[in-house]
């Protein structure tokens, strides 16, 4: 976010929910629940990991770096979300515009990433079950998060650089609940706005879709070795250990998708509005179910942490 040009803006105003005035405070209580419940799930999935041994493996390392970066995208946008829905005052400043656009991005993406390296954990759990220990090392794990890290770094950074370098003439009325690219495009004046906006496009949708086609690809081998394996209980308990990665990815690519492959055309304000609510709210709020449902092993630790905090004396 360096070189930042001077504007005629100092500040913006996010439109949000006030199009929907009297349904504000169900709005206010519903997504603060949902929020919490996103923390204290993640929280506790963080919290399992690291209390029990038998999970200290590659893939619930990547599960707890999951977590923490859905933690951060999600206090990156909510907190300032449910303050605008109890104010009248919904005004941000240019600068916290651009940092709330960075890091919504920066984890936004490192969530991407990290689900790509989940996907390649499972292939090689499954397609190379003896070189495991070798091709999945600790120091390879490491270097897999902090690759995943970097990596969602560099795209927030180079999409708020391209936005915010941008001359700002006003109106500055942002027709969305936060600092969102195609609603800051319209305020934006100049010639080469209209380059900024497909390069930041392509460069998103390339970087979403090479992530897709990576886990694709391992999912695609997945299949093959599991179609390999004789019994049928063989088959099913490999699947089962990528059911839920599985399972965040559709919901994850699904949604995102939506927002950046839907058609061109009219789009209503309302719309784009309560759409966002899918890629901010609900998947992060998924994300936590799902892998606390339909991952056994993550279930049963639960379970187990739970129990021993209840009845100390059964354990």
């Amino acid at each position: 976010m360096l070189g930042l040009n001077y504007t005629f803006v100092s500040e913006f105003i996010l439109i949000g929910f006030s199009t929907f005035p009297h349904l504000q405070l169900m709005f206010f209580l519903l997504f603060l629940l949902m929020y919490l419940f996103t923390l204290l799930g993640n929280l506790l999935i963080m919290t399992t990991i690291w209390s029990e041994h038998s999970l200290h493996t590659p893939m619930y390392l990547f599960l707890c770096a999951l977590s923490i970066s859905e933690i951060f995208y999600t206090f990156a946008i909510i907190p300032r979300m449910l303050a605008d829905l109890l104010t009248t005052l919904h005004s941000i400043a240019f600068l916290a515009c651009a940092s709330q656009m960075f890091f919504s991005f920066t984890f936004g993406f490192t969530h991407s990433f990290l689900l790509t390296v989940m996907g390649y954990d499972r292939y090689v759990a499954i397609c190379h079950p003896l070189r495991y220990n070798v091709l999945m090392s600790p120091r390879g794990c490491a270097c897999l998060v902090a690759w995943s890290w970097v990596g969602g770094s560099f795209m927030g950074t180079v999409v708020t650089t391209a936005i915010f370098n941008l001359t700002f003439c006003g109106p500055n009325e942002i027709h969305h609940f936060t600092c969102h690219v195609p609603p800051l495009l319209k305020l934006a004046c100049g010639e080469n706005v209209l380059e900024v906006a497909k390069g930041v496009e392509i460069v998103c949708i390339t970087a979403l879709l090479g992530c897709f086609l990576l886990i694709l690809l391992s999912y695609a081998f997945i299949v093959v070795t599991i179609l390999k394996i004789p019994s049928a209980e063989g088959r099913h308990k490999a699947f089962s250990t990528c059911a839920s990665h599985l399972t965040v990815v559709v919901v994850h690519y699904g949604f995102a998708s939506v927002i950046y492959l839907k058609p061109k055309g009219p789009k209503s304000l309302e719309g784009d509005t309560l759409m966002g609510i899918t890629y901010t709210v609900l998947t992060p709020f998924l994300s936590p179910i799902i892998f606390s449902l339909r991952n056994k092993e993550l279930k049963n630790a639960m379970k187990k942490i739970f129990l021993s905090k209840l009845y100390p004396e059964k354990i």
